[in-house]
C-alpha cells in the first residue's frame, strides 16, 4: 500500500515538474517574441533605444545573481537534511528577490522622472525597456510565490521527498529568472545606442 502511494506521488510530482518546464518554455517564447518585435521595429525604422541604461539595472543584476547563489546553498542544505540552513538561505533568497524587484522599480523611476523616458513616447523602441523589465517582474512575483511555498514547507512536517521537490521547482524557476534577466539586460546594453 505504501509503495503504491509513493509511486502515485512520484508520478504526480513528475507531472508538476513537466508543467514547470512547459511554463518556462512558453516564457522563453514570450520573451523571444518581444525581442523579435524590438528587432523588427528598431531595424526597420532605424530606431535604437538611444538611451543609456540606468545603473540600477546593473545593481539589480548583481542582486539576482547573488540570489541564485543563496538558492543553490538552500538546495544543498535541503539535500543534506540541514533544514535550518535551508530555511535561512531561502529567506535570504526571498529578501534578495524583493530587493531585485525594488531596484527594478527604482530603475523605472530613473527612466521616467530623471531621464524623461516614458512607456509612451515618439521613439517606441524605448517602450521595450518597460516591456522587457515589466514582464520579467511579473515572472519575479511568481518566482517569489514559489520560493515562499518552498520556505513555508520547511515549517511543516512534510516528507523529505516533497521538500526536495519543492526546492527543485523553486530552483528551476528562479535560476530561469536569473538567466532570463541577464540575457535581457545584455540585449538592452547592446542596443542602447
Amino acid at each position: 500500500m505504501m509503495a503504491q502511494i509513493q509511486q502515485e506521488d512520484k508520478l504526480n510530482l513528475g507531472a508538476k515538474k513537466f508543467s514547470m518546464w512547459i511554463f518556462i518554455f512558453t516564457s522563453v517564447l514570450l520573451f523571444s517574441g518581444f525581442i523579435s518585435a524590438f528587432i523588427v521595429y528598431s531595424g526597420g525604422r532605424g530606431h535604437a533605444l538611444q538611451v543609456i541604461m540606468p545603473e540600477a539595472f546593473r545593481y539589480s543584476t548583481f542582486v539576482i545573481i547573488f540570489s541564485s547563489v543563496t538558492l543553490h546553498l538552500a538546495s544543498k542544505a535541503a539535500k543534506t537534511l540541514q533544514i535550518g540552513k535551508q530555511r535561512m538561505y531561502l529567506w535570504f533568497t526571498i529578501i534578495l528577490g524583493v530587493a531585485f524587484f525594488a531596484i527594478q522599480i527604482y530603475a523605472w523611476y530613473v527612466l521616467a522622472f530623471k531621464m524623461q523616458i516614458f512607456f509612451s513616447n515618439p521613439n517606441a523602441s524605448r517602450s521595450f525597456i518597460y516591456v522587457f523589465s515589466g514582464v520579467h517582474l511579473a515572472h519575479v512575483i511568481a518566482g517569489l510565490l514559489v520560493l515562499l511555498n518552498a520556505v513555508f514547507a520547511t515549517y511543516r512536517n512534510i516528507p523529505q521527498v516533497r521538500n526536495i521537490f519543492k526546492m527543485e521547482m523553486a530552483s528551476i524557476f528562479w535560476h530561469f529568472l536569473d538567466i532570463m534577466w541577464i540575457c535581457l539586460y545584455v540585449f538592452l546594453l547592446l542596443n542602447q545606442n
